[in-house]
């Protein structure tokens, strides 16, 4: 059977030559090199043209081949669109050969877009997210595309669904959340993020087995104990099988739960039934002893910027800044800290919030004065999908128990909503929020640092 030739589109040649890639450069050296043979060429036929009769007997196939019934300038101009049509052809050719094996199906990728991954998106921002549920997965598919230097530090207290069994069974932290967001970042073949995402279909008899339980979460827990029951080096290791962007790394190695008191006095333990529950006044860790794991406080010792969330406020992002020595890294970071609020409210956990009260459950709960920046979105007309139980987030600012002489952050307002939907982010547009955040305070240090006031 023939198989089809690749096709290579126009923008997939255009990518060669995004700056970054490091090809034109050595286009020019190779440019360079064939005008000095062409010169070398063409002093040697003037020569030649000088010593050499063409008009002699017998020498007329010369005289054809060498155009010499046309005038100079005319000769010059068919050697010239000659040899350009050649070398666009060849060149064409060339590139065509060098990424067929990359485009032999569409689930490979072009090995100009490895490329450009390894070349330009390897200079971007050393960037840490901390948090968990969907909205880090969101945010990690836009930010991905920007740059390689991605560190997801993920919740591990989730005790619901197919990671409650496995912490249950096997003694594991929650793998859930780490499996969503090496989905998000792997850059294997699509299918291969399917596979990771296939939930078992329950059993109707409600006997333990695979029922209810995804291939994702079976494969980490699985190189876990092909580890030697090393927590940290089996997500270490899946990122390395799966080709991730960057790294996913659990904020701590250790099987936790999380416990909540509501306004009320009462008590709840678990991540599942805290997200149920509502006014809730403080959250907490047990072990009490709990420590970070060493990936995540390197990544925030060597970060340029630090984004908490977004994700749910008390289940997902709440859990990993309890951890006392990732706080203090984070804290001590020379990182630019930027804080992303939810788009809209969560039934339970997050219902009748606002902005300043997203803020000020952060504060209460790590203390004030750390974050440089809050994002918050400024669309309010996003569809609604069917039983949309949630509001979108008011803008309410500054948190009215802010003392006059606090040391507010400043606040991003942008566009971040996914059309489609009014409770979730957008991959893009809140990946190029955060980009333009980096960039414009980034900027501003570097000046302070240049333009010190005396």
């Amino acid at each position: 059977m023939k198989l089809p030739r690749p096709r290579v589109s126009g923008s997939v040649l255009r990518r060669w030559l995004v700056p970054g890639i490091g090809l034109k450069r050595w286009l020019l050296v190779v440019f360079a090199g064939e005008l000095l043979l062409a010169i070398a060429g063409a002093l040697l036929l003037r020569q030649v043209y000088r010593d050499y009769d063409f008009s002699g007997p017998g020498k007329s196939i010369l005289y054809i081949l060498t155009l010499q019934f046309l005038n100079y300038w005319t000769r010059g101009i068919v050697v010239a669109v000659t040899g350009t049509g050649l070398f666009l052809y060849g060149s064409w050719r060339a590139v065509r050969v060098l990424m067929g094996p990359f485009l032999a199906g569409e689930s490979y990728q072009p090995l100009v877009e490895a490329i450009y991954q390894k070349r330009f998106l390897s200079r971007g921002p050393k960037i840490v997210v901390i948090g968990g549920g969907t909205g880090l997965s969101t945010l990690l598919r836009g930010i991905k595309e920007h740059t390689s230097n991605i560190t997801a530090v993920v919740t591990v207290a989730d005790d619901g669904g197919s990671s409650g069994r496995l912490r249950e069974e096997l003694g594991i932290p929650a793998v859930g959340d780490i499996r969503n967001c090496i989905a998000a970042l792997a850059d294997s073949e699509p299918l291969m993020a399917e596979l990771l995402q296939y939930r078992f279909p329950e059993d109707a008899d409600g006997d333990a087995s695979l029922g209810g339980h995804t291939i994702g979460n079976l494969l980490i827990a699985a190189m876990a104990a092909v580890q030697g029951d090393d927590f940290e080096e089996g997500v270490r290791q899946m990122n390395r099988v799966l080709a991730v962007r960057g790294q996913v790394v659990p904020a701590t190695a250790m099987a936790v739960t999380l416990h909540a008191r509501l306004l009320g006095g009462d008590e709840v333990v678990g991540q599942s039934e805290i997200g149920r529950s509502l006014k809730i006044d403080k959250v907490w860790l047990t072990p009490e002893d709990v420590v970070a794991g060493d990936d995540a406080i390197r990544a925030i010792d060597e970060a340029d910027l630090v984004v908490i969330g977004p994700g749910s406020l008390y289940t997902s992002i709440m859990p990993s800044l309890l951890l006392p020595d990732l706080l203090a890294a984070v804290k001590a970071s020379q990182a630019i800290k930027l804080f992303i609020c939810n788009v809209a409210t969560q039934k339970g956990e997050s219902q009748g919030y606002d902005l300043a009260d997203h803020f000020a459950a952060l504060e209460r709960h790590t203390g004030s004065g750390w974050i440089d920046v809050v994002l918050a979105n400024n669309r309010f007309d996003a569809r609604r999908p069917g039983g949309y139980a949630a509001e979108p987030v008011k803008l309410r600012w500054p948190p009215v128990l802010a003392r006059a002489d606090a040391n507010l952050p400043r606040l991003a307002l942008k566009e971040v909503v996914n059309s489609e939907n009014a409770h979730h982010h957008d991959p893009a547009k809140l990946a190029a929020a955060v980009m333009k955040v980096y960039e414009r305070e980034s900027y501003g240090r570097r000046r302070s640092r240049v333009f010190r006031p005396v």
